[in-house]
């Protein structure tokens, strides 16, 4: 194998020079969500790496959620829907073990100066904007869930949320559709404070960057967090 990091490289580096040669051209908008991706023999001829490092590639692409593989059919950018970022994303559950499928309701949104902690949070230069959002999360029809969203407003232009209304799609899908942000990853940190599970999000895009800094409010009386390890 040869071409996607160089002469003399090992297996696993050119596995992940290929993964990263992929996941660029996506976050770049070469392939749109939903698109199907060329052949792998397409993909592996033009990365000069063999089918089997290619494979490694989608399969760890896949791990992550930026791609689909449908059997028989082919590759796919995986494409944001509303049931797929709560499955994935969304940890809460009742006392009893069953997982809600809790609705949204935005309260606020006004574009204002970064905060020094959501300038760290986010790498954001010393006055920088973000878009600050409030919102409730009802549980079987009442708000047991209360969130602060900040976002950097620079890669939001133009974001405006219905404000008192149940909205019909997640955060994460209107980050796709509307502005190309595929978030992939995050990181939480979970404190108790007064009989409240407070839980506090990093969101990361594909191109790796830090995209939405969340502070969610659970009420520790009718919901817990589950967290599974694989």
């Amino acid at each position: 194998d040869r071409g996607a990091a160089g002469a003399q490289a090992g297996p696993v580096t050119l596995y992940r020079a290929a993964e990263e040669a992929l996941r660029a051209r996506i976050a770049a908008g070469e392939w749109k969500p939903g698109a199907a991706l060329p052949t792998e023999t397409a993909l592996a001829a033009e990365l000069r790496v063999s089918q089997g490092t290619l494979r490694r590639a989608l399969a760890a692409l896949e791990e992550q959620r930026v791609i689909e593989r449908r059997q028989g059919v082919g590759t796919f950018v995986a494409e944001a829907t509303s049931e797929r970022a709560l499955f994935h994303f969304f940890r809460a559950e009742r006392l009893d073990g069953t997982r809600p499928m809790p609705t949204s309701r935005v309260l606020a949104q006004r574009r204002r100066r970064a905060t020094a902690a959501e300038r760290a949070a986010l790498a954001l230069p010393a006055g920088a904007a973000v878009l600050a959002i409030e919102r409730e999360r009802l549980i079987d029809g009442a708000p047991l869930i209360a969130e602060r969203v900040a976002l950097p407003a620079a890669l939001f232009p133009g974001l405006a949320l219905p404000m008192g209304v149940v909205l019909e799609d997640e955060l994460y899908v209107l980050y796709q559709r509307g502005f190309g942000i595929h978030v992939t990853r995050v990181e939480e940190r979970l404190h108790a404070q007064a009989g409240t599970l407070v839980v506090e999000r990093l969101a990361f895009d594909l191109k790796g960057r830090a995209v939405e800094h969340r502070v969610s409010r659970l009420d520790g009386a009718r919901l817990r967090y589950r967290i599974t390890l694989a």
